[in-house]
């Protein structure tokens, strides 16, 4: 735990980061699906470690979020990535070197495990696209008339909220 401490001082640099990469079109959804999963996974109240475990319990947390941030990176262009750290004004080897401080906390088997998931969810992406699930849910969400999903709410009442009597 004490190895990411000097980490959080760049946290808020790093979330910058992260941010613009996110944002960036050029970005494929799987890897974007990377950090939404850890962000699930630390918002989750189901945990490897349980939190009433005073330090240990916030590791796997730490863990996981540490190993989806670095295979978010991992796999894209290092030219993108260079892109948005001169952008910020972040110097490479700062992050590098961060990266590879919190590399070597996490022990090898979980990081195999870990660099497979952007695989997987590419797979079920390729799934739903030849399936036309996805087409599917884009009609689900976008509603009748394509009032989106928040123009069907129904309330309490019973009656449809946002549509016209």
């Amino acid at each position: 735990m004490l190895a990411f401490l000097p980490l959080a001082s760049r946290a808020p640099l790093y979330g910058r980061l992260l941010w613009a990469l996110a944002a960036d079109p050029r970005v494929p959804a799987s890897r974007k699906a990377m950090l939404g999963l850890a962000a699930a996974y630390v918002v989750s109240p189901f945990d490897l470690v349980p939190e009433r475990i005073p330090v240990i319990g916030a590791l796997d947390d730490v863990a996981v979020v540490v190993l989806a941030v670095d295979l978010f990176l991992d796999g894209l262009p290092q030219s993108l990535v260079g892109e948005k750290l001169d952008e910020l004004g972040i110097p490479r080897e700062d992050l590098e070197r961060d990266l590879q401080r919190v590399r070597r906390l996490v022990p090898k088997p979980l990081r195999r495990a870990m660099a497979r998931i952007p695989d997987a969810i590419e797979g079920m992406t390729d799934f739903a696209r030849e399936h036309g699930l996805d087409r599917r849910l884009r009609e689900i969400l976008a509603g009748p008339q394509g009032e989106g999903v928040e123009g069907n709410i129904v309330s309490r009442e019973g009656s449809m909220e946002g549509r016209p009597a």
